[in-house]
């Protein structure tokens, strides 16, 4: 009895693009995910650390470096879940495995088109991961700002990130992605400035706020970044259940 896979069977994709290639020499892999996953974030983290970890031990040559994209905002319309999830997935699951990295595309997506036509700068990104943690350059910067810490001080809340020790910048745009929400858990949006340390947010709405959202949306062209000129990935400091 024969049965008929589809092109986009992972048993079919695997055996037909990766299973040929093992056994050749590897430094390092770079992958660009696809939409499928979209509405499985909590499965996600899981499934990308399979991914590499099953890899690296079919070539048997150790924890090779594997940076991917994180998928870029897209208007996917009212059906499904908000790809922030998936976005935020991946970025855990860049933590949830040695020698992984994941490069933010949150400036160059566009609303109607699911592949964004700015290649360049998801190649240029990938390379700077590739050459100064794998190939060991220096005076690289190779991420966006990573959330680190929040501090509420009343009905101010301050955040600080990693990868941003030269400060954070718009580049001129103004800074409107950022919402915070208090025990309701309603998010309303929240005026940000940029200081020393870091990002200060404050919304009439919410006098006493207990957490953050940035860029937490679909489609939403993200405005935040280090001033080697990198994105920061949308985030949240809530880990309110998915809705």
């Amino acid at each position: 009895m024969t049965e008929d896979f589809s092109p986009q069977t992972p048993t079919v994709l695997y055996n037909a693009m990766i299973a040929p290639m093992v056994g050749y020499g590897i430094r390092g892999a770079l992958w660009y995910q696809g939409e499928s996953n979209r509405n499985e974030p909590k499965e996600y983290e899981k499934l990308m650390a399979g991914l590499i970890n099953n890899w690296r031990s079919e070539w048997g040559m150790g924890d090779f470096s594997f940076y991917y994209c994180q998928i870029a905002p897209f208007d996917y319309g009212p059906s499904g879940l908000n790809s922030a999830y998936l976005r935020e997935a991946q970025l855990k699951a860049s933590y949830a495995v040695s020698n992984a990295g994941m490069v933010s595309l949150m400036d160059v997506g566009e609303r109607d088109n699911i592949h964004p036509a700015d290649k360049k700068a998801a190649g240029e990104r990938m390379a700077y991961w590739a050459l100064s943690n794998t190939y060991g350059q220096k005076g690289i910067e190779y991420s966006g700002p990573v959330f680190k810490e929040m501090m509420l001080e009343g009905s101010l809340v301050k955040v600080t990130f990693d990868h941003a020790q030269n400060g954070l910048s718009t580049f001129g745009k103004e800074i409107t992605s950022f919402q915070v929400a208090g025990e309701n858990q309603r998010f309303y949006p929240a005026k940000a400035f940029i200081t020393r340390e870091g990002i200060t947010l404050i919304s009439d709405r919410v006098p006493n706020p207990i957490a953050v959202r940035y860029a937490f949306e679909d489609w939403i062209v993200g405005e935040l970044y280090n001033t080697e000129g990198l994105p920061a990935s949308s985030f949240r400091t809530d880990d309110w259940e998915i809705k």
